[in-house]
């Protein structure tokens, strides 16, 4: 896969353990392995101003998507190509909703990361079926990547 982690944080990140949380994910949807994406992570100031030059909403969020070819899962012998587009994370707000959640901040960086790339492959969660859908999986994902429950979602979208 070709997936790029960008740190513009000023904090330390797993990033290793990110890059393999964005590969499993991808292999687990069928995502052909050249397509690409981008991880960057990012302050609460710069993620409060994407947040409201792009969702016209004030104040730091936790994770954004930025889809690029609207691609979907694939199928095994029929994965998905293209540039999915970008995925936005803030490590401030993940330890934020980590010590309310009971987990580690990395933890949260994992299920934030997972949360946007099923975004960029068209899940959302604007229903109770959709949100079940996606939840449970985005669960089995991270579940599969930590080799333990997953923490409860905390997500702010």
């Amino acid at each position: 896969m070709a997936v790029e982690i960008v740190n513009e944080s000023g904090t330390d990140v797993p990033e290793q353990e990110l890059l393999r949380m964005a590969r499993h994910v991808y292999a687990a949807l069928y995502v052909h392995e050249n397509a690409e994406t981008a991880v960057t992570v990012v302050d609460a100031a710069r993620m409060a101003e994407l947040h409201e030059d792009w969702m016209s909403l004030p104040g730091p969020t936790d994770v954004m998507s930025l889809p690029m070819d609207e691609l979907r899962p694939g199928q095994a012998e029929a994965p998905s190509e293209g540039v999915l587009g970008d995925v936005v994370l803030c490590p401030e707000v993940a330890a934020d909703q980590a010590a309310r959640g009971g987990h580690s901040r990395d933890d949260e960086l994992m299920l934030l990361l997972t949360h946007g790339m099923l975004h960029l492959l068209g899940y959302d969660h604007m229903t109770d079926e959709d949100r079940a859908e996606m939840f449970a999986l985005q669960d089995r994902l991270v579940s599969e990547v930590l080799g333990r429950s997953a923490p409860a979602p905390t997500i702010e979208d």
